[in-house]
């Protein structure tokens, strides 16, 4: 795809190459997000952060992503510190906000309305989640986890073995990072959860059809004992009809060093889109796999920062300025990933 001033809506948008491509300038952002460089490529640009539905980390990693790039960030939070709460509609906020940024990042709780947004933007839009839908830099920034884990094995992409589980039904990560496996070969992926909560057989077919193997299975144990990868999800109790129906499966597949120990291979990475539900009726992750060297879930958010630099640098097109406008930090850096 042509990244230059384009929208990046759905992981349906990207080949094998483009794939690839992101990754190779996330590996570039290394110094920076690690604090030691600073760039001011984007001094001067606006970063409309417009976030309709709660969220921390993909909200606060898309802001200072952007700040590190060297730009400036105006926030909107919720839909009652917006005109949409007076009734404006998407086309009239994308016409008017997109007049006062240079990029928008956004996140709303319903299916297809960043699309409907971006449609009316004059500016790109990066959808940082919509409804149960899609959230494609999660799922970028998931399976760049992904690859940096298994590369220090020698191993790819390809030939992945990764049992997802929990919510599947409503886990809009989870549907992205199935669809961008469907660009690599030889794929299993194991999909675990309960039969109300199945993944969308829309999304299963589509995998199929690209020659990924998928095995559904309600059992946690059994599928998760011969797989690189067991990317886990809470349930998504926002999408249910009430929170009693969400507390139904709550803790359902809780994942905790002893049933690793004994049902995992050695080094299978543990994974998790965050946040963690560490409510005691729930923990998906136990907190006693805090320690396990495998668990992958902080790396993933340091991996965020590095993929949403990624992805605004190349759609504002300063991939090849970004070193230009760079010098060294002039403050204390702890050590960082």
């Amino acid at each position: 795809m042509e990244f230059a001033g384009s929208h990046i809506l759905s992981v349906h948008q990207f080949e094998r190459t483009d794939v690839e491509r992101i990754f190779a300038v996330a590996d570039r952002m290394g110094p920076y997000a690690r604090r030691r460089r600073v760039t001011r490529v984007l001094d001067g640009a606006i970063l409309g952060s417009m976030f309709f539905e709660p969220s921390t980390r993909t909200r606060v990693s898309f802001g200072s992503a952007f700040n590190l790039l060297g730009g400036e960030v105006r926030e909107t939070t919720g839909f009652e510190n917006s005109a949409i709460a007076k009734g404006e509609s998407l086309y009239d906020t994308a016409r008017v906000l997109s007049g006062y940024s240079d990029v928008i990042a956004m996140r709303h709780p319903v299916a297809g309305s960043v699309a409907e947004f971006a449609a009316a933007s004059r500016v790109p839009v990066i959808n940082g989640g919509d409804g149960s839908n899609e959230h494609p830099s999660q799922a970028l920034l998931d399976l760049y986890t992904i690859k940096s884990e298994l590369a220090g094995r020698g191993r790819g992409i390809d030939r992945l073995r990764i049992a997802m589980v929990g919510d599947l039904r409503f886990g809009r990560t989870v549907h992205s990072l199935s669809k961008l496996l469907c660009l690599f070969e030889r794929v299993q992926v194991t999909l675990v959860s309960p039969g109300e909560l199945r993944m969308p057989g829309e999304i299963v077919e589509e995998m199929r059809r690209a020659g990924i193997e998928v095995i559904e299975s309600d059992a946690l144990e059994a599928s998760i004992s011969h797989v690189d990868i067991v990317y886990s999800t809470r349930i998504q109790e926002e999408r249910f009809g009430t929170q009693a129906e969400a507390d139904l499966y709550r803790g359902r597949y809780r994942l905790n060093q002893s049933i690793y120990t004994h049902h995992c291979e050695p080094n299978t990475v543990i994974m998790h889109p965050l946040p963690r539900d560490s409510r005691d009726h729930a923990r998906e992750l136990d907190d006693d796999l805090n320690d396990n060297p495998n668990l992958a879930i902080f790396r993933q958010t340091d991996n965020g920062m590095l993929v949403r630099m990624a992805l605004f640098a190349l759609t504002l097109d300063v991939v090849e300025q970004v070193d230009k406008h760079a010098r060294d930090v002039n403050w204390y850096t702890a050590g960082r990933f």
